[in-house]
């Protein structure tokens, strides 16, 4: 069962992290009930699933989320309908993403002390890039005279291109003559992957502890992670004017009703709204009252 579970979320271009991710919320109930997950009844995981709603100290409720997902993704391998478990609907989040001003962006570039730190801030946020984008920058992907970063197999096994700042560029160009990277622009701990194979890359929690440390050094409050960054790098290319099927293509997304979702938060000039407190002030101030 665990081997077609395996089978069948790669085929569907599902990364190796999901199945990881998947199959462990489904290995939890399995060995809560002594039994494969296929011989649960509905009334079992309805008290599992109340027992993780209650331990849940999070709004978003991950595990309970992650192990409806992993049960659903289970009976479609299995070839079993979702009634089959009367499992529940899991409601998309509708919270808008945290922001960041042009000034707490400069904020972080200057708190942070280390060159690698500061281009791995840049990139994030100049390029839009995603955690994973970061970390698999190799140096062929960058091509310094036509001043662009190919992604490679990204999300959705999509390649995209993005433009590089020239500040980026030359502090890049500095940090490779001085770390002499050799395949990946940036190195970590080699570790050994459950295949056998050693990542050398840096990894995903270096880079988030980058992000929130630098965060806090440049003593902005707000709740920053990697994927804040590039919330922020689309926001404030939409305020920047750039039209929004472009701005699709920059961040990789698959429908455009994705990246719309920015419009929400973006603060275009000439549709931004006064506050009437501000026009009260401006007319008695000029009456003399």
């Amino acid at each position: 069962m665990l081997s077609r579970f395996e089978r069948n979320i790669s085929i569907l271009g599902r990364s190796p992290r999901t199945f990881d991710n998947y199959s462990r919320h489904v290995a939890a109930i399995a060995l809560h009930f002594q039994c494969l997950p296929t011989d649960l009844n509905p009334e079992q995981v309805k008290d599992y699933l109340f027992e993780l709603q209650k331990r849940s100290k999070t709004p978003s409720q991950t595990y309970f989320k992650y192990t409806v997902y992993g049960l659903r993704f289970l009976l479609k391998t299995e070839s079993l309908p979702y009634e089959y478990l009367q499992l529940p609907s899991i409601p998309k989040s509708k919270k808008l993403p945290v922001i960041l001003s042009r000034e707490e962006i400069w904020f972080m570039l200057q708190s942070a002390k280390l060159l690698k730190h500061r281009l791995l801030i840049g990139l994030l946020y100049g390029c839009g890039l995603r955690c994973m984008e970061v970390r698999n920058i190799r140096l062929k992907d960058m091509d310094f005279h036509r001043k662009l970063l190919h992604i490679v197999q990204s999300k959705g096994k999509k390649d995209r291109y993005v433009p590089l700042s020239e500040h980026l560029i030359r502090g890049i160009q500095k940090y490779i003559a001085a770390e002499h990277p050799k395949d990946y622009l940036f190195h970590g701990q080699s570790v050994e992957t459950a295949g056998g194979d050693f990542d050398s890359r840096y990894s995903q929690r270096g880079v988030q502890w980058v992000v929130k440390t630098i965060a806090r050094q440049a003593g902005i409050i707000k709740d920053v992670h990697t994927h804040t960054l590039r919330h922020t790098y689309a926001t404030h290319l939409l305020e920047d004017g750039v039209n929004i099927v472009s701005v699709q293509k920059l961040l990789g997304h698959a429908n455009i009703e994705t990246t719309m979702e920015y419009l929400h938060v973006c603060q275009i000039p000439e549709q931004l709204p006064q506050s009437p407190l501000d026009k009260v002030f401006t007319l008695c101030s000029r009456s003399g009252k």
